[in-house]
């Protein structure tokens, strides 16, 4: 189908696009790498009278080291994650899971920012940004603020985005040295969302778990921090019980709807054993 008539704007700069997203008000969306956005047009499930295309931001891409953190601009694409030595180097989850978002001509457009910032439960980077203990800046009109990632969503497509606001970057602490990570996702074919995924960051010490976080995609409307299931592993050699358990934790908060993935049933069973799976890898990786 094709998209309803609508306005172009290319805004050269955060302040020039804050100010458009003021001044046409509802009415207009910004537009990063378009691949949930351009769907739901072509569909008129969404319709605006105003584009505002961000791709004119030179301050928007790039990565950088901060400090303990690390520094990733909204409009950075996937492809961009998995081309950078700092990435694999300091998130290597990330790069992980990027290779596994959709397909590469996907990845070479989708952008970071656009994949946080959609409130989609699909979306493979919430979970994990979320697992790292990521924060979110987010200008309009009113001056900048930064949210926690874990509190951005609210509800499917419904985040702490005000009107007239933008994501503009994420921020990522480090994990320490010597932590382990993973992401276990399932999915049907090359391309698709996840059936069920999981998220995990850790840390061992004397053979035993010693921190612990994770997170889960697809399986409720938001993405899910499984806080109770990452206590449930802390001080334990990851044995058999303990994995057990871990799912177990995972499987309580789990809401996933039923839909052509498979009943909710079957999701909550694979989406236990993608959590299992991903605290064997990180423990394995840890050092």
């Amino acid at each position: 189908m094709i998209p309803g008539p609508f306005s172009y704007h290319r805004p050269a700069s955060i302040a020039d696009a804050v100010k458009l997203l003021s001044l046409l008000g509802s009415e207009a969306r910004p537009l990063a790498g378009g691949h949930s956005l351009i769907p739901m047009m072509k569909l008129r499930l969404a319709t605006p009278e105003h584009l505002i295309d961000l791709h004119g931001i030179a301050t928007l891409r790039g990565i950088r080291r901060d400090a303990g953190a690390v520094v990733i601009g909204a409009m950075t694409t996937q492809h961009d994650l998995l081309a950078s030595a700092l990435i694999g180097e300091a998130l290597p989850i990330l790069h992980e899971a990027a290779q596994l978002i959709a397909d590469p001509q996907v990845r070479y457009l989708g952008t970071v920012g656009g994949n946080v910032a959609n409130g989609d439960p699909g979306n493979d980077m919430p979970a994990l940004m979320m697992t790292l203990g990521a924060s979110y800046r987010l200008e309009g009109a009113q001056g900048a603020r930064d949210v926690p990632a874990a509190e951005f969503y609210q509800g499917a497509y419904f985040t702490a985005l005000e009107p007239g606001e933008i994501l503009t970057a994420i921020t990522v602490p480090v994990p320490p040295a010597g932590h382990g990570s993973a992401y276990e996702k399932l999915k049907r074919k090359v391309g698709d969302y996840a059936t069920a995924a999981a998220a995990v960051v850790l840390t061992m010490a004397g053979g035993k778990v010693a921190t612990c976080a994770i997170g889960l995609t697809n399986l409720s409307e938001t993405p899910l921090l499984a806080d109770d299931a990452a206590k449930a592993v802390i001080g334990t050699s990851l044995d058999g019980a303990a994995l057990a358990n871990a799912a177990a934790a995972a499987r309580a908060i789990m809401t996933p709807a039923a839909d052509a993935r498979g009943p909710a049933e079957y999701r909550k069973h694979v989406g236990g054993i993608m959590v299992m799976r991903a605290l064997q890898r990180a423990a394995a990786r840890a050092r």
